[in-house]
């Protein structure tokens, strides 16, 4: 969440008129436990806000930190307002906008600060929205999109097995009965195997080929290898050659031939393959 900060709080971010409140109530409806209420008391300011946000996918909208009032390092109290609550007015032609969290003067909003030495609490809330707040498009924001423990290692299995992201996500579909029940989209799970499935999976294979390499020289002094590695590990390119092939290569001198147009392994790495005539035909 985006945090701006400030000495104080602006007073019309506070203050409201009565004209600003005539918004009808939020369409969903959300369990009074759940509803944030003011004299409410938390123990921290963490709390309140992970409290804010599960009210916020319940009500199917999104949140962020407003403002931020400090007293040297200490924070003292806190704005945190309906994403959509923006006063810009946008530039882009309503029938072209694809931004479903795009301002639109939302009044949406708590007010929360320090009541005592570790105790937090609510002293405004304004629960309406200037806009419907839709529950088929609630797993569509992105505040609220999350990958469980258990849908993280179905995706690391499945990546491990070779499934495609496309079936992978699919099946949590089948699993859910609809992609409307799910927490996530199919990107999200192509995001996850990319930023944390094949990255990890690269580097440790890159290490583990790298022992394997060094372990053939141990073998086998004529063995020869080269491995380049990026920056984050991960194999550049890689060759070898083992004292076989270098000693009918030395004796028979032939003529070597390259193709690369091999390239559908899980790293889409090129992979050469020399291929060498001896005279015997």
């Amino acid at each position: 969440m985006n945090e701006s900060t400030s000495n104080q709080l602006n007073e019309c971010d506070l203050d409201y008129s009565s004209e600003m409140h005539q918004f009808d109530e939020i369409s969903c409806v959300v369990d009074k436990r759940f509803v944030l209420k003011v004299g409410m008391i938390f123990e921290t300011l963490e709390e309140t806000a992970k409290f804010y946000k599960h009210y916020s996918k319940l009500a199917s909208f999104s949140t962020k930190i407003r403002n931020t009032t400090r007293d040297g390092d200490k924070i003292k109290n806190q704005l945190i307002v309906c994403t959509r609550e923006g006063r810009w007015k946008s530039k882009i032609s309503p029938t072209l906008k694809t931004n479903p969290s795009a301002g639109l003067n939302c009044p949406a909003r708590i007010y929360v600060h320090m009541k005592d030495v570790g105790l937090w609490t609510i002293s405004k809330v304004v629960l309406n929205h200037s806009h419907p707040c839709c529950p088929e498009q609630a797993e569509m924001l992105k505040q609220h999109m999350d990958l469980s423990m258990f849908v993280r290692r179905t995706i690391e299995t499945h990546e491990e097995a070779g499934i495609r992201p496309s079936k992978t996500y699919q099946s949590f579909v089948a699993a859910a009965g609809s992609h409307r029940e799910l927490g996530f989209i199919e990107k999200d799970v192509r995001n996850y195997i990319t930023r944390e499935v094949r990255n990890f999976s690269e580097e440790d294979d890159a290490k583990e080929f790298g022992k394997y390499l060094l372990r053939m020289i141990e073998k086998n002094q004529n063995f020869f290898f080269e491995l380049n590695l990026e920056g984050d590990h991960c194999i550049k390119h890689a060759f070898w050659a083992d004292a076989r092939s270098r000693a009918a290569f030395e004796y028979f001198r032939d003529v070597v031939s390259f193709d690369t147009t091999y390239n559908t392994n899980r790293y889409n790495l090129v992979l050469g393959s020399f291929v060498g005539v001896n005279y015997h035909g």
